[in-house]
């Protein structure tokens, strides 16, 4: 254990400059402000629809959780995964980090936990910064009532079924980034997954839940039916896949030649 917190502790001290680190944070800072000020901007409009308070949250919060679920949350998986291996490709730094008195395990299982963190901590700040945002939008249009409802219980399992559903794509996209330095082979093999993810997502098809990149998109088509079930189908195989490829990953960086 203390191997694997010396290997986390290293990994932050690497990425805490890079995009990676801070676009978990600016990313839902960004998007849930222009969702909110996009919100008081057309209160009137708004208001002409008569919404109870519940669906007003759910109008508003949809305004970040689609195109996060959707676009964003693959892409950023993607892109972090990439450059949480990239800082040792690039510094060709691979042979003084196993020269260190720590087991690869550890090394290989901090690089692969400090990038769940990071995109825990990104869609906890989209979970806090909607419910934040909502509650404040009062304080400026008074009329769009707002604190009538809560809406943080629901958010909350959407948002962590999200997190679970991140689990295939970021363990794919690890190995990639482990088998190659340059920046074009993961992320255009993301690209076409996510394309892929999407398109049999939206049509329907009874095994997208097979393609780790249409998880999100599941999660988000799911939500709106009746009840809401944490583990469904495409969460059992974004997990699935994150342990047998978290166990392939770590074979490969065991056998990886270091020159």
């Amino acid at each position: 254990m203390f191997s694997l917190y010396i290997s986390l502790r290293s990994e932050f001290y690497k990425s805490r400059k890079t995009l990676a680190f801070w676009a978990s944070i600016l990313l839902p800072l960004i998007i849930c402000g222009l969702v909110a000020f996009g919100t008081i901007s057309t209160q009137e409009r708004i208001l002409k629809m008569h919404l109870n308070a519940e669906t007003l949250w759910m109008y508003f919060c949809s305004g970040a959780l689609n195109p996060m679920g959707l676009l964003i949350l693959p892409f950023y998986v993607i892109f972090m995964a990439f450059s949480v291996n990239n800082i040792e490709h690039r510094n060709d730094t691979w042979k003084s980090l196993f020269s260190q008195p720590l087991n690869r395990f550890s090394i290989y299982a901090a690089k692969y936990l400090y990038a769940l963190i990071l995109v825990f901590i990104c869609l906890s700040l989209f979970l806090l910064l909607t419910w934040g945002f909502g509650n404040l939008i009062p304080f400026v249009a008074p009329k769009l009532r707002f604190q009538d409802y809560s809406p943080i219980e629901l958010l909350s399992k959407i948002y962590f079924k999200l997190f679970l559903s991140a689990f295939g794509i970021l363990s794919l996209q690890f190995i990639f980034s482990l088998l190659w330095a340059d920046f074009l082979k993961p992320m255009g093999i993301g690209f076409i997954g996510i394309i892929a993810g999407l398109i049999t997502a939206s049509k329907g098809w009874e095994y997208a839940y097979l393609i780790p990149y249409s998880h999100p998109s599941l999660v988000l088509s799911s939500k709106g039916k009746e009840g809401f079930q944490l583990f469904t189908t495409e969460i059992y195989a974004s997990l699935a896949y994150a342990l047998v490829l978290f166990i392939a990953g770590y074979f490969i960086l065991s056998k990886k030649s270091i020159k």
